[in-house]
C-alpha cells in the first residue's frame, strides 16, 4: 500500500484487532528488559497496592499497542519518532487490547521539502474502551514526486 503525504486525510480513523495480555507476556518482557519491579512479577507485593495485582509493563504495552497497528507496509514513509507518551489506566493480565489510531493533522517538514510529517494519535484501548496507552506517532511522508 503505497500512501503518500498528500493521501492522508485528518480525521481517518482505523482500529487495530485485539491482543489479550498473558503472564507470559509479562514474565517475557521482564527478561527482555531486566525491568523484575515487583509490580510487575510479584504476585503478594502487586496485591497489596492500589491495584489488587500485577499490572503490565508500560513499554510492554507500547510496545505491543503500536507492534498491533504494523499491519500495512507503506513504502514512502516512516516513523520519525513518538510524542505525549502516557498511560492514563494500567494493564492487567487478561486485558484485551486494541488501537485505534486516528490521522490528528499534518504539517510541512520544515527539514525535508519532498517529505510531509503525519500525525497520528494512538490510543491504546482495552475490553471496556477504557484508554490505556496515548501517544503520537510521527510519520515521514514523501510527498507525490
Amino acid at each position: 500500500m503505497t500512501e503518500y503525504f498528500e493521501d492522508y486525510r485528518v480525521g481517518a480513523r482505523r482500529v487495530t484487532s485485539g491482543r489479550t495480555i498473558t503472564e507470559t507476556d509479562i514474565v517475557i518482557h521482564a527478561g527482555h528488559t531486566g525491568d523484575f519491579f515487583p509490580h510487575h512479577v510479584d504476585a503478594e507485593f502487586a496485591r497489596q497496592t492500589q491495584f489488587g495485582q500485577r499490572i503490565a509493563h508500560g513499554t510492554m504495552t507500547f510496545s505491543i499497542g503500536i507492534g498491533l497497528t504494523a499491519s500495512q507496509i507503506n513504502p514512502v514513509a516512516f516513523t520519525y519518532g513518538y510524542d505525549k507518551l502516557r498511560f492514563p489506566k494500567p494493564v492487567f493480565i487478561g486485558d484485551t487490547l486494541r488501537t485505534r489510531v486516528t490521522i490528528k493533522e499534518k504539517q510541512e517538514d520544515p527539514k525535508r521539502p519532498a517529505h510531509g510529517r503525519v500525525v497520528e494519535a494512538c490510543e491504546v484501548l482495552n475490553q471496556r474502551d477504557e484508554v490505556v496507552m496515548y501517544c503520537e506517532h510521527i510519520l515521514l511522508a514523501s510527498k507525490r514526486p
